[in-house]
């Protein structure tokens, strides 16, 4: 992979937004998606349109809350929370990760015949 800003890979983007909900507390759409790029100290490029359709498609799920509130700018801003159904998927979805990422490692791992 080049040193370039990488595309999120599909089916991850729910997971990162649920354990940074569940991390920080409440956060505006905006930034959940900075958060996420600093995190990953500018690997990842965040497309908000993506970010916002990852957020409606949580809400709909019923795995994360949304508020009106005032952003830091004194913007009207909406305010997404994790809720308890949220926390269970991201016990499974993390689960599920960890066993995937385990075998993506392991298939990297294998030596090349001598």
């Amino acid at each position: 992979m080049n040193a370039e800003k990488q595309e999120v890979l599909q089916g991850t983007l729910d997971l990162m937004i649920l354990k940074t909900l569940h991390a920080l507390g409440p956060q505006h759409g905006f930034g959940i998606a900075r958060r996420i790029e600093q995190v990953s100290e500018d690997v990842l490029m965040l497309n908000e349109g993506t970010v916002y359709t990852s957020l409606l498609r949580l809400h709909q799920r019923g795995w994360i809350a949304a508020k009106w509130g005032v952003s830091e700018n004194n913007r009207r801003a909406r305010y997404y929370s994790i809720t308890r159904s949220g926390l269970n998927q991201l016990a499974v979805e993390t689960e599920s990760w960890e066993r995937f990422s385990g075998v993506v490692a392991r298939v990297l791992s294998l030596q090349g015949e001598k």
